[in-house]
């Protein structure tokens, strides 16, 4: 009775821990990941539970339709998520093929990049670009047309008048240097008048649109202006 009794006391009795002994735990991310596993399979395993019970209830309006048993309500499920896994990888596949570079991930989900826009200077200044691109394009198709060689002056009918307009001016033609060719070395073709001030932007007969100061300009040009 009295071993009994010791022995009792020694189940009872609380025994020291020991320092140092090994732990095992999942880093922040996989017991993130951990969860985030246990918790799709849970709801899995209820969504087939609910389609299960659903359809077994229709059986009871519609007696032709044959039971479903947990293992096919299990990959009947399967087979939805499999759809709509399909679904939205073709449409994010459309959306970046419309959009390219526009989408980043934040999070889970995507969103559009924010872009800042320029300022309103460099709009003019990229607009201003722009009148020279076309009529850059309207030179070289006349040039195709006449041998290579470019028209003999701005006012020259196989050229529309509105190509040689610079912006913001209802009549003001780009500055244009007559008498050259396609084929011919890098020289200015048509450039900015002085409304805009010292920086022009300048059409070469290579193609090139570049901006360049007025005095390099005409130092290109031979020292004067045409």
């Amino acid at each position: 009775m009295s071993a009994r009794l010791a022995f009792t006391l020694l189940l009872l009795t609380p025994a020291v821990a020991l320092a140092g002994m090994p732990s095992y735990l999942l880093s922040e991310v996989a017991s993130m990941r951990f969860q985030a596993i246990s918790f799709f399979l849970l709801v899995f395993l209820l969504v087939t539970l609910a389609v299960r019970g659903l359809w077994n209830r229709l059986r009871q309006d519609v007696p032709r339709l044959p039971p479903l048993s947990f293992r096919a309500a299990l990959a009947l499920v399967f087979l939805w998520g499999l759809g709509f896994q399909l679904v939205l990888s073709m449409i994010a596949g459309g959306r970046e093929l419309m959009t390219p570079g526009a989408w980043e991930k934040t999070g889970a989900t995507y969103q559009l990049k924010q872009t800042e826009l320029p300022p309103e200077k460099d709009l003019v200044l990229q607009a201003r670009r722009q009148r020279l691109e076309e009529l850059r394009v309207a030179l070289w198709a006349y040039a195709a047309e006449h041998g290579q060689a470019f028209p003999p002056s701005d006012f020259d009918p196989g050229v529309p008048e509105e190509r040689w307009r610079v912006l913001g001016s209802s009549g003001m033609h780009f500055i244009y240097v007559s008498g050259q060719k396609v084929d011919a070395p890098a020289a200015p073709l048509a450039y900015e008048p002085g409304l805009f001030g010292r920086e022009r932007w300048v059409l070469l007969t290579d193609g090139d649109i570049r901006q360049m100061p007025v005095e390099a300009v005409h130092a290109a040009l031979g020292g004067g202006t045409p």
